[in-house]
């Protein structure tokens, strides 16, 4: 396989800043160290310029080519990591787990962080483009929207980005294999948070009550119907209820019921009907038991739409590092990514990078494979030489 040398002679430093920041993970946009340790490699690696503070604690890296691309359509792209980590119990032994109790690398942001980092050093060595590479660090991937305030802290303008791109490690790809799909690749999420009011009461009596619990028991099976039958059967959507709090006593119906859910749909319109449809779902049920039912329906990430001119760059890139075969076409997924935001503001693509057979993202036992970081940074490289020829 066409791996860079250069970057497999990276590969054991790109391995120990991954280790390392896996050791020390740290939430949303409280990932000072994290970006303090990015940005100190940045500067060592001889980048042009190294801006901290975007989007609260984001980092950006720049690297100036050999020449500026005067004459080119594109003369400035961004590459974009996560480097935030998720609220669990780590379970895996490893000698490098994390040293915070109820903190871990879940989801790989740390091999996302060290593999840019390792493309960032490549790139301030060799500087065999022409344009400027953009390298973002971003904070607060997960259910925070870090994106969407680096953009509002002037990300794409001040860096005058005409291209973005992203990547994550896919668990379930063989290790050196890329997949990615043009048009919609991850889901919009949305929140659900409903507050139930019946009329507690003593479980001998129930016909004095309104019950919580049964008015809930149904909101949720009404809330099932519309993916079945309002939904058109050819497109796609979610909703999961995933918490239900009500009563602390066997014998006493209880006054209230808390219900938290999640909403995932791949198009805009889909996105809206299933919203109208909740809401009429909603207000139907408390008619229909007297309840009073308080939705709280919260908009979340975009649809992840990757751009079809970059989503083929970028398969060419991913062909060129890991070869024809090893790059595939894949299907839409229902997880969602703040990348949308980025690709709402500049045409880009997001792809997927191998991780092989480990525990799945966002499981306590979850472990970026190192063996995937000369591929991802490979990735890295190639798309901007080949997007910044020069």
């Amino acid at each position: 396989m066409p791996i860079i040398n250069r970057v497999a002679d990276l590969q054991p430093d790109i391995q120990a800043w991954r280790r390392d920041i896996h050791a020390h993970p740290e939430l949303l946009y409280e990932v000072h160290r994290t970006a303090a340790f990015v940005a100190d490699r940045l500067r060592e690696f001889g980048c042009d310029e190294v801006a901290t503070g975007l989007g609260r604690t984001g980092v950006v890296g720049v690297i100036k080519g050999r020449r500026p691309a005067a004459d080119a359509d594109v003369k400035v792209i961004g590459l974009r990591a996560d480097m935030d980590a998720l609220p669990i119990e780590e379970d895996t032994n490893l000698p490098y787990a994390s040293r915070t109790p109820g903190r871990m690398h879940a989801c790989g942001h740390d091999g996302h962080t060290a593999m840019l980092l390792g493309a960032a050093r490549y790139l301030a060595e060799t500087r065999n483009f022409a344009g400027d590479a953009i390298v973002i660090f971003q904070p607060a991937e997960e259910g925070g929207a870090g994106a969407a305030a680096m953009i509002e802290d002037g990300l794409m303008d001040r860096f005058a980005i005409d291209q973005v791109y992203g990547m994550h490690n896919g668990p379930g790809i063989p290790v050196g294999s890329f997949a990615l799909r043009p048009g919609p690749i991850m889901a919009a999420t949305d929140n659900i948070d409903i507050r139930i009011e019946g009329l507690g009461g003593h479980a001998a009596r129930p016909h004095k009550c309104i019950d919580s619990v049964l008015v809930g028991a149904q909101l949720i099976t009404a809330l099932q119907c519309i993916v079945s039958r309002s939904v058109d059967p050819l497109e796609s959507a979610v909703i999961s209820m995933c918490e239900f709090h009500a009563g602390n006593a066997r014998n006493v119906i209880p006054q209230t019921a808390d219900l938290k859910g999640t909403v995932r749909t791949l198009k805009a319109d889909v996105r809206q009907l299933v919203e109208k449809r909740i809401r009429e779902v909603v207000a139907g049920v408390a008619q229909i038991t007297g309840a009073k039912i308080h939705l709280d329906y919260g908009r979340g990430y975009p649809v992840v739409v990757n751009h079809a001119a970059q989503t083929d760059i970028a398969t060419q890139v991913a062909k060129e590092v890991a070869g024809d075969a090893n790059v595939r076409e894949m299907a839409p997924m229902m997880g969602a990514e703040d990348f949308a935001y980025m690709l709402e503001a500049r045409p880009g693509a997001f792809i997927f990078c191998g991780n092989g057979d480990s525990a799945g993202l966002h499981h306590p036992a979850y472990n970026f494979n190192d063996d995937a970081i000369v591929y991802g940074t490979s990735y890295w490289i190639k798309l901007v030489e080949n997007t910044l020829a020069a």
